[in-house]
């Protein structure tokens, strides 16, 4: 047999072709490592960069202060009368009795949150018996302070460029060598509402307004979804009112969010009389904007179902509707769920359509049920974002930390619950 000719023009064009598609192969393949590399590294900026300004947030300064409960204060039966403030700015003025000015007395008031007082009223309420003692209790810092502690501020600025002022920092650094001022774990970023006050300000109103909009949106979102990808994979005609949903239900895959919003305020606010700003109005707004997240996912799923399940479960005698729900569905449904925890996912982050409904309002109590007034975590984080205080930028990177945890966790599940459950065919 005759040997090919390597020296020939025909194999050196072949070989001179195969050699251009092997290096055109790895400039793709370092062009796509490249493109990867870049999207690694600003991923990595924008986590560093939340985490490096927020991460101060999950502690909370406190000072101790020593209050008198003198009993002639507490002559009237209903304890809240009694002039709780009056009795925290004497403690300081104990603390510091040099200080007599009035400006230097208003800075020195200034150290503590207006909190304290409410914090002294909760102990005394607590065990009334303590009233004509001598109290040692911690209290929140104010936010300046507890911004100076942290090292968001500089000193050696100029005192007229600093919000904390001279004497302000030597009665800090005072507290700070007799014991008295602290840096704890903050527990009331995660038990506490809203506040107008940094320090007093928590994610807690908001993450259960959340929870109780995705409530509503799982339970109206998920049987609708799936009971329309049923309908339109397994039973509808396919003629021209069939085409006709399947095109608006990608359409509306596409509407902007806040589309959805203007549609519940049109509908559910204004038509229907539903109240503002509550997780009711919210999950209905984000079920409609889920809806074809899910339907897409659960028709998606149901195609990927072979055929022979369903001509078996036939051939045996089944009926269509026994076909779909003892034998396509269940296969059908990892891929449903993977969908709908995605589908999940989006509407936690939203927050366009919820601003349209009200849910911007600024809201301290904590909600208690599905029609108490509440925001949601995308909005809190918005509204912080717009006030200038730096103690709330602070807060504003840590709940989207928090935020993020929770879209990782969902994400998370759901790819979980797509391998655990997943058929491979």
């Amino acid at each position: 047999m005759q040997k090919p000719d390597r020296t020939s023009p025909i194999t050196e064009r072949i070989n001179g072709g195969l050699k251009r598609r092997y290096r055109a192969e790895k400039r793709f393949q370092r062009m796509g490592i490249a493109a990867i590399s870049i999207a690694l590294i600003f991923l990595g900026f924008l986590f560093t960069s939340i985490i490096a300004n927020g991460y101060t947030a999950f502690q909370q300064t406190y000072i101790q202060i020593d209050v008198e409960l003198d009993r002639e204060l507490f002559t009237d039966e209903n304890l809240a009368a009694a002039d709780f403030p009056g009795l925290v700015k004497s403690s300081l003025r104990k603390m510091f009795p040099e200080v007599t000015n009035r400006a230097d007395k208003k800075r020195l008031y200034k150290l503590v949150s207006p909190s304290a007082s409410f914090t002294l009223l909760d102990m005394v309420k607590e065990d009334p018996k303590i009233i004509g003692t001598r109290q040692s209790l911690w209290v929140l810092a104010d936010d300046d302070v507890d911004m100076m502690v942290k090292g968001h501020y500089e000193r050696n600025v100029p005192e007229d460029d600093r919000r904390i002022k001279d004497n302000q920092l030597f009665w800090i650094d005072q507290l700070e060598k007799e014991g008295k001022l602290e840096k704890r774990f903050n527990t009331t970023f995660f038990t506490a509402g809203d506040s107008r006050e940094p320090e007093q300000a928590g994610i807690w109103g908001a993450a259960r307004g959340s929870f109780y909009t995705l409530l509503i949106t799982l339970a109206l979102a998920f049987p609708i979804g799936v009971a329309a990808a049923i309908y339109l994979e397994e039973f509808a005609p396919n003629n021209a009112w069939t085409d006709f949903i399947e095109i608006n239900i990608n359409n509306l895959a596409a509407v902007p969010s806040i589309i959805f919003g203007l549609l519940g305020l049109a509908i559910f606010i204004n038509f229907w009389g539903m109240p503002r700003s509550t997780p009711i109005v919210g999950g209905l707004v984000l079920a409609l904007m889920t809806l074809p997240t899910i339907i897409i996912a659960g028709r998606a799923s149901l195609k990927s179902v072979p055929p022979s399940i369903r001509e078996a479960a036939l051939g045996i005698g089944a009926s269509k509707i026994q076909m779909v729900t003892h034998h396509v569905l269940p296969l059908a449904l990892p891929g449903m769920l993977t969908g709908t925890i995605i589908g999940m996912a989006q509407a936690l982050g939203e927050t366009a359509p919820l601003l349209m409904i009200g849910m911007v309002a600024f809201i301290v109590d904590i909600p208690g049920s599905i029609t108490d007034p509440s925001t949601v975590l995308p909005v809190q984080i918005y509204l912080w974002a717009d006030s200038p205080e730096r103690a709330f930028t602070e807060k504003t990177s840590a709940a989207i930390m928090m935020l993020l945890g929770f879209l990782i966790l969902m994400n998370s599940a759901a790819i979980y619950l797509r391998k655990k459950f997943e058929t491979k065919w």
